[in-house]
């Protein structure tokens, strides 16, 4: 599978109001991209070779986790910045081996070099590293895409379709799933029939669901479209919660495709196909 090979190295670093949009739509044309919003990883068998039996030296480790130079890590080493396995290291030359754990200033470090991976899932793949009922699974549409060891930030269900993010920056990751930063997704669904004017206003005045309440940030047709076809912007990281809050007023989902994930586009990303993200886009996703 070919991809474009741009790359970039990390750096280890209120719920809104619903709006009413009944009388906008959501352009198809455009997909809608006017709708934009702005623990250490197990190594590879690649990398474990003499660093893991001999180790490698701490200066090094830490630069290569892109935290400074390795002048500078002798500096901080000297000041107690750095600890190994619990315990502060303020000898010169020392050796660490890729299982050692290593934290800098406190936050753990890890010499792999960051990779950030934007994949436009097909239908019929699970989101998990592996299966044991022999799926077809996620990691194989991005099995050459890194050496590293990459893992999917969040999930789309088997039926789903369209963005999904892989990284192996665990801080990223975690940023980019948890409730607190409202990270938002569009979403393209076709319903198995017309959604009335009705049930659309109820939808984006938000509801209880499970005894929870649901907001939608956006909802409203596709322009040109039957009223079967539906745009929804959120930021609720609830499982299946889009196909949910459909069947909640009688409506399946046919087809679902998450278009845009936090300011990502699916723009010159064929489906089943992935690419590396640009240093502005990984900027971007540490800005949100």
């Amino acid at each position: 599978m070919n991809s474009n090979k741009n790359s970039s190295r990390g750096r280890q670093q209120g719920k809104k109001k619903p709006q009413s949009t009944f009388t906008r739509k959501f352009d198809n044309k455009k997909k809608f991209s006017k709708a934009r919003v702005t623990p250490s990883k197990a190594p590879s068998k690649q990398t474990t070779s003499n660093a893991e039996v001999d180790g490698i030296r701490l200066n090094k480790y830490i630069a290569n986790s892109g935290v400074c130079s390795r002048r500078e890590a002798d500096v901080f080493i000297a000041a107690g910045s750095a600890m190994v396995n619990g315990k502060v290291i303020t000898e010169m030359g020392y050796k660490v081996k890729l299982s050692d754990e290593v934290r800098f200033d406190g936050s753990l470090i890890s010499p792999e070099k960051k990779r950030y991976v934007l994949l436009n899932k097909p239908k019929n793949f699970i989101t998990t590293m592996e299966d044991d009922r022999g799926r077809k699974t996620v990691m194989e549409l991005v099995g050459n895409a890194s050496k590293e060891r990459i893992y999917p930030v969040g999930r789309l269900d088997r039926n789903t379709t369209g963005l999904l993010l892989f990284t192996n920056d665990g801080e990223l990751a975690k940023k980019l799933t948890h409730p607190k930063h409202n990270i938002q997704k569009i979403y393209h669904a076709s319903l198995d029939k017309k959604l009335t004017n009705a049930d659309l206003n109820k939808i984006a005045e938000g509801f209880i669901l499970d005894e929870k309440r649901v907001i939608v940030d956006e909802v409203s047709y596709i322009l040109n479209q039957p009223k079967s076809e539906v745009g929804v912007k959120i930021h609720s990281g609830r499982n299946r919660i889009v196909r949910r809050i459909f069947e909640h007023f009688n409506y399946k989902v046919v087809k679902l495709d998450r278009v845009i994930f936090a300011g990502l586009t699916k723009k010159d990303l064929p489906r089943g196909h992935w690419r590396h993200l640009t240093e502005m886009e990984v900027n971007n996703l540490k800005m949100l």
